[in-house]
């Protein structure tokens, strides 16, 4: 029997998030300026408040200092966070900080974790995750990292060039991936990479310059990086030698999904503003939700937001339960990713120019959920390892069945590289 019912504690624990979002988060969002972010003094205030209401740092294990909620817990809790672009934020649950905390916490040293995880997961500093670079480096494709550390004695000497790094200024540190000539990777199809832990204000790592974009809201920006002769210790070396990609899975497949219970929420909120803008609102002769096209909009939006939210709790019971979750987030995260465009894009039109104008945070929404069909791996690279996926298996069932179509060559052996997304 399928369960959907949420237990009376996090029952509770929705409708509190919920209600400090309303009450704190929501009425701040007046000072987040598109060029100067959100004040740092605000945001302190706003996570100690987090703290004091018992909803800081969700997802982090309680040994660490936070909830230590699980993924079905947390895909409820973020998605009442994601009612504000400043409600992850708030409650040290944002993107690029969250999945850089999950990564610190499966495969960090102890010492790693008390010198980066445990000041991460206070909220006293800030992190990025740098492995995207400019053509013609690695975008969606990780054969084309063109970063490398070499070893030099005791050392790593890294060079190479990194691209839209998410939250870089004023970060205290970046999780950087380089190809690297030793260790065993785990796939002969991929170079063997690393990641390694580089405090920021390391002479060899330089922020070239904050890139502008669509989205302009994030905190920290998204940079542009140089790393030139960027010497680190061997400690700096996080787990693995040659397991970089390895590693970089077991980040981006939960990445994914947090980034769909944050955006969800963004997408609730704009068809609440939609719904409400539409029982108010006259025209010709009548309320505007009363008239069918509009009608059709918002039910639409209802219904694909709750498969939505159907798709991410599922994904989650995957990987609460011991899978992987790789197919399953990257169709979540397709679908969910094209779902909340479309939402937000709809609740604009429904509010016409008061949808347009800035007095309405739909405007925001629209140019901020825009890139999330391309971080985290495009639409495109999703369907195609999900079509992948599909065929592979027909094939094998095909052979087990004992049916092969005349002329067809099939192999049940037929793999694809894994993928790795774009910025976040």
């Amino acid at each position: 029997m399928f369960d959907f019912s949420l237990s009376p504690a996090l029952m509770d624990l929705k409708k509190r998030t919920a209600a400090f979002v309303r009450e704190h988060v929501i009425p701040e969002e007046r000072y987040l300026d598109e060029h100067t972010g959100f004040p740092q003094e605000k945001l302190k205030e706003l996570r100690r408040k987090a703290r004091a209401a018992g909803l800081f740092a969700p997802h982090v294990e309680e040994e660490w200092g936070g909830m230590g909620l699980s993924m079905r817990e947390m895909s409820v809790v973020f998605e009442e966070a994601g009612h504000s672009l400043l409600g992850p934020l708030a409650l040290n649950c944002s993107a690029p900080d969250e999945g850089n905390m999950h990564l610190l916490e499966m495969v960090a040293t102890p010492e790693q974790k008390e010198r980066y995880l445990r000041p991460l997961v206070n909220g006293e500093i800030r992190s990025c995750f740098a492995m995207t670079e400019p053509p013609p480096g690695a975008g969606t494709d990780p054969s084309l990292l063109h970063t490398t550390a070499v070893r030099r004695g005791s050392e790593w000497v890294i060079n190479g060039d990194k691209w839209y790094i998410t939250g870089a200024e004023g970060a205290a540190f970046a999780i950087c991936m380089a190809r690297t000539e030793d260790g065993q990777g785990q796939d002969s199809r991929q170079p063997r990479a690393s990641m390694f832990l580089i405090d920021m204000d390391n002479p060899g790592f330089q922020i070239i310059r904050e890139i502008p974009s669509l989205d302009a809201n994030f905190v920290g920006g998204h940079c542009e990086i140089a790393l030139r002769d960027c010497v680190v210790p061997e400690e700096a070396v996080l787990g693995a030698v040659g397991e970089g990609f390895k590693y970089a899975q077991v980040r981006l497949a939960p990445a994914r999904l947090t980034h769909c219970m944050r955006w969800l929420g963004v997408a609730q909120r704009s068809l609440d503003i939609a719904a409400q803008y539409a029982n108010t609102r006259e025209s010709f002769g009548q309320q505007l939700g009363k008239h069918q096209m509009v009608a059709e909009m918002i039910a639409d939006s209802a219904t694909e937001i709750h498969a939505s939210r159907l798709m991410i709790w599922h994904a989650a019971w995957v990987l609460d339960t011991g899978g992987n979750g790789k197919y399953e987030t990257s169709m979540t995260k397709t679908y969910v990713a094209e779902v909340v465009n479309r939402v937000v894009d709809r609740s604009l039109q429904i509010c016409g120019s008061h949808g347009v104008s800035m007095d309405l945070p739909l405007a925001l929404f629209y140019r901020s959920a825009r890139p999330f069909r391309i971080y985290d791996g495009p639409s495109e690279i999703h369907r195609t390892v999900i079509a992948r996926q599909v065929l592979k298996a027909a094939a094998q069932a095909a052979q087990v069945e004992g049916f092969i179509p005349e002329g067809a060559a099939v192999s049940p052996k037929t793999s694809e590289p894994e993928h790795h997304g774009e910025g976040q």
